[in-house]
């Protein structure tokens, strides 16, 4: 229960819960029954049932099922001529008495085959007048449950004396969304779930893309803004129902959570207080806006700030990077405790060493940043610069212009400075900025934005850059394609897969650094020992370190491989070999080429040529830098031509692959992306592109009264520059 949001923070107390299951889940669109589903949804209880939990089931489907066999049924008995007549609908009592038998032979075989057993407990509305009735529902119950029997009800529609089973919303409960509420008030649970066909209760149509899911509902201000479309393709009430239903509960002190019931494992995701479904609770006003509202907002704030600052001249846009820059250093010293605090707490948790070699700000790192920054300040305006500039017609101007992005959600993991570098990379770019860093860096991220968003002036304010705190958050976050233009994930392959397959939002990053250095036949030996060493020890937690190392067969016996080993091997590197140089050095073997240790480790293995080397990069590398070290020159061009990585060396260091070695002032990380920005992203991975036409008056017209020329213009700096226009804004303010 990790960072648990504290509007799903009653999970902790939850013994008992009943779970309803909706007609939708129950059956498949052709209204047979959908065994995988309700299969795995009996998998779900068992495990809840084996943990402790008192599961008390409802379920719909009765009628469907009933209606499916009666009509197939109805369908071969009859005749050719009994078919010609208009065919009446099937009674619905009688569905639902042949359906319920079906509905209840399944549970009772799936239930059987997970070494468990159900109960069928057929209840009507008029049975709840009686309280004893209600008194010996709840020995039974309880009886059930004392010998870890699953109870499943469901309305006796066979007998029941409504109207039909689908009308009459007269009594005290009128679908089996209300009788689960009833019933968890009656049995005293602690939760209701309502498995439904969709994720949870949306803001208009779950087909609506612009429709987002309500994590928290709050009464006082969704009831007025939620409208209902048709209800359940098969039950009796849809989402009108549940809600209707989840406020009761919810009103009368039992929380519930509205969720699919098609995905997996819903339920138990739940109980484990993960942020899926919507939740009902009669404390959401105190906390609800806290989730619901603030990630929407924070992030329309940043998109707003980023327009102030863009309106800015470049000349206060600059002043804001040196201002941080000076801020930073003045707050060494508080910044540091921070991050020792941080460190000292990562250690005592026994996170890994490499985690916490990132976690670690060291002695000259902060005027490091800080020198960087003033470098980037001190570079060329990258917003509105004429990129190309094009005559359409006469009198009909054409420019390509830089423009930033707009709002920028980065989330990373343990280093802290990728805060510093990413902030004063969005600044420069003109970008609002979301940052989500690791709790393991709790402390230092919320000094270092308490530092850069104080040194932002007013006129621009400190909510262009919005720090994310809650890991909660993210799921939200990442559904605001409509005011998130940009997701840069920072950190490991699962976070990078994870934030890939939860978003609509465009992404750039690169999951592995599995970074090659090839040792050709015809290499400076004495050369490769200090681009290896470098490669490896200088910074072993990198995403630019060496993690496998290729040496041509020719160089197997000879001193100065031997001599790189022995080296590696007095740095304290740990060496493991593929199936060659396993066998061949006696080593432990490697048990993938695709590794990436982000340690004091690394693979070897031997290679026939270049052709062979270049083909094992491709196969087992990441695309993220490879280098080669050689002195024959064509070996080395077949090498920088056919590597398809972002970064490919000669004879230098792999670890070079930054923004900050190759002048871009920082980078917000390496792509291994091939659309947009590769490599070190820098400003101009941040930056887009607008279109500026400037006429005098002239139309379409069907192209009739035009003459197109497109002739190529000279860029050349405009006669009214962006800063005086910009400061002629500031003075009409």
């Amino acid at each position: 229960m990790e960072d648990m949001d504290r509007s799903r923070a009653f999970v902790r107390d939850v013994k008992r819960l009943v779970v309803k299951v909706g007609t939708a889940v129950v059956t498949r669109k052709d209204g047979r029954l959908a065994l995988g589903r309700v299969g795995a949804l009996c998998e779900q209880i068992k495990e809840l049932n084996t943990q402790g939990y008192e599961v008390i089931m409802v379920s719909s489907g009765a009628v469907g099922l009933g209606r499916q066999r009666l009509r197939y049924r109805k369908l071969v008995n009859s005749s050719f001529a009994d078919l010609q007549k208009p065919q009446v609908e099937i009674d619905g009592k009688a569905c639902a008495a042949v359906g319920q038998n079906s509905l209840m032979a399944l549970y009772d075989t799936l239930f059987g085959q997970l070494d468990m057993t159900s109960a069928q407990l057929l209840v009507t509305d008029h049975d709840f007048m009686d309280k004893d009735f209600r008194r010996q529902m709840n020995d039974t119950v309880k009886s059930l449950m004392s010998l870890k029997v699953i109870p499943i009800f469901n309305e006796n529609d066979a007998v029941s004396t409504r109207k039909a089973p689908y009308e009459d919303s007269s009594g005290i409960f009128w679908d089996n969304d209300s009788l689960a509420a009833l019933l968890a008030l009656e049995l005293k649970a602690d939760l209701l779930v309502l498995l439904s066909d969709v994720d949870g209760l949306y803001s208009g149509p779950p087909s609506d893309p612009r429709s987002k899911l309500i994590h928290t509902y709050i009464k006082e201000k969704h009831q007025s803004e939620i409208t209902f479309g048709d209800k359940s393709r098969v039950g009796r009430g849809g989402m009108t129902a549940k809600v209707k239903a989840a406020v009761n509960a919810a009103d009368a002190g039992i929380p519930v959570v509205i969720t699919s019931g098609f995905a997996p494992e819903t339920i138990i995701k739940v109980l484990q207080g993960q942020r899926i479904g919507t939740v009902f609770h009669q404390d959401a006003r105190l906390w609800g806006p806290l989730k619901d509202i603030g990630s929407r907002q924070m992030a329309v704030a940043a998109r707003e700030s980023s327009r102030k600052l863009q309106a800015l001249s470049s000349q206060d846009r600059k002043k804001i990077l040196l201002d941080i820059a000076d801020a930073l250093e003045a707050n060494e010293k508080v910044i540091s405790v921070e991050n020792e605090a941080d460190v000292a707490a990562a250690q005592e948790a026994g996170y890994e060493k490499s985690l916490i070699s990132r976690l670690g700000l060291k002695p000259g790192k902060i005027s490091g940043l800080a020198k960087s920054i003033r470098v980037l300040a001190n570079m060329e305006d990258p917003i509105g610069q004429v990129l190309k500039k094009t005559q359409l017609a006469d009198g009909l101007i054409l420019e390509k212009t830089s423009s930033p992005l707009g709002v920028l959600l980065i989330v990373f993991e343990s280093r802290p400075d990728a805060l510093v570098q990413i902030a004063s990379l969005a600044i420069r770019s003109g970008n609002g900025l979301l940052l989500k860093g690791g709790k393991e860096a709790k402390r230092s991220n919320a000094i270092l934005h308490k530092v850069i968003t104080e040194a932002i002036p007013d006129s621009v304010g400190g909510k262009l850059i919005g720090l994310v705190t809650s890991r909660e958050e993210i799921p939200d976050l990442l559904k605001l394609d409509d005011v998130i233009d940009l997701v840069i994930p920072r950190g490991s392959n699962k976070l990078v897969s994870q934030i890939k397959n939860s978003t609509k939002i465009p992404v750039l990053g690169h999951a592995d650094g599995i970074c090659h250095v090839y040792v050709d036949k015809s290499a400076n030996m004495a050369m490769a020992k200090q681009i290896v060493l470098d490669a490896k020890v200088d910074y072993p937690a990198a995403c630019n370190a060496m993690e496998t190392l290729l040496v041509h067969k020719d160089l197997m016996h000879s001193n100065g491989f031997n001599e790189l080993i022995v080296d590696l091997r007095v740095e304290g590197v740990t060496i493991f070999g593929g199936p060659r140089a396993g066998s061949f050095m006696n080593i432990p073997e490697a048990r993938t080429f695709h590794n990436e240790y982000n340690s004091m480790a690394c693979t070897v293995e031997f290679v026939d040529d270049v052709y062979a080397a270049i083909d094992h990069i491709h196969q087992h590398g990441s695309a993220h830098t490879d280098c080669i070290i050689a002195e024959d020159k064509e070996i080395v061009e077949v090498f920088l031509r056919q590597v398809d990585s972002a970064a490919v060396f000669h004879n230098a260091s792999t670890r070079f692959c930054d923004g900050a070695r190759f002048g871009l002032g920082a980078e917000v990380g390496i792509s291994t992306g091939r659309i947009h920005a590769r490599g070190p992203v820098g400003v101009e991975g941040l930056l887009t592109t607008r279109w500026i036409l400037r006429g005098s008056g002239q139309v379409v017209a069907g192209d009739k009264d035009i003459v197109y020329t497109h002739n190529d213009l000279p860029i050349e700096s405009p006669s009214v520059s962006i800063e005086s226009l910009s400061l002629q804004n500031h003075s009409h303010k």
